[in-house]
């Protein structure tokens, strides 16, 4: 840990006994409660969208972050919404080529010392600002007719494998997760299949089928429609 790490987590403890600790732990549920309630109430009022996911530091002018605009505005000119973690890079490019064909536009915002600010093509009537991940994570799964990952860090990581866990046990209904870039993606999905899957046995044959791989926008949303009409199923909305 840096020096600076160290020094909050003293911070958050300093001068503080046990019961103060547990009571401000309950106030906290307030807070949770609070996001749940916003997340609800503004995102079911706008529509069929999908997630898009990606690092916040991929650059303007990037090939992915030209892949992510051209995304936004395939799906928005198709009438669904775009909803990104609202920063920049990967979420920026989402919301931009949303925000180009006048789609909605949505941006779950999270505070974080670093990174994190919110993009200016988030509408202003879709843009909802967390302090949980978990509260923002549920928002991301509930309004959502899929997932499209770009290249990303932990973050992206983290929301994609929350999505194929809940897929996978039963807790969520099955949606399209499509990952764009194979090139970013097969050493992943290598290790998966090799150690994950015919190594440790920890995951079964079938879950490999939880998600595709594409390599260009035109494929990653028709991904999104080709689901919906091989499997018979209407969007959730």
């Amino acid at each position: 840990m840096t020096d600076k790490s160290n020094e909050r987590i003293k911070q958050a403890f300093q001068n503080k006994d046990w019961p103060e600790i547990k009571s401000s732990n309950s106030w906290n549920i307030f807070k949770v409660m609070a996001e749940f309630v916003d997340g609800y109430d503004t995102l079911a009022k706008i529509g069929p969208c999908v997630s898009v996911f990606g690092s916040a530091r991929t650059k303007p002018g990037t090939k992915y972050y030209k892949m992510a605009v051209d995304i936004g505005k395939k799906l928005a000119a198709a009438g669904l919404g775009v909803i990104t973690g609202g920063g920049p890079g990967i979420m920026e490019a989402g919301n931009k080529g949303a925000s180009q064909e006048k789609g909605a536009s949505v941006g779950l915002n999270i505070e974080l010392p670093f990174e994190q600010n919110n993009n200016p093509y988030i509408d202003p009537d879709k843009s909802i600002d967390f302090h949980f991940f978990f509260v923002r994570k549920v928002m991301f799964m509930k309004y959502a007719q899929g997932f499209i990952v770009l290249p990303g860090g932990f973050g992206t990581l983290d929301e994609l494998f929350e999505a194929l866990t809940l897929i996978q046990t039963k807790k969520a209904a099955g949606f399209p997760i499509i990952l764009v870039g194979s090139d970013f993606w097969t050493g992943m999905i290598d290790w998966i299949k090799t150690t994950m899957l015919e190594q440790e046995g920890n995951i079964s044959p079938d879950d490999l089928h939880l998600f595709k791989v594409v390599d260009t926008a035109d494929e990653a949303v028709n991904e999104i429609f080709d689901f919906y009409s091989k499997y018979s199923m209407s969007l959730n909305f």
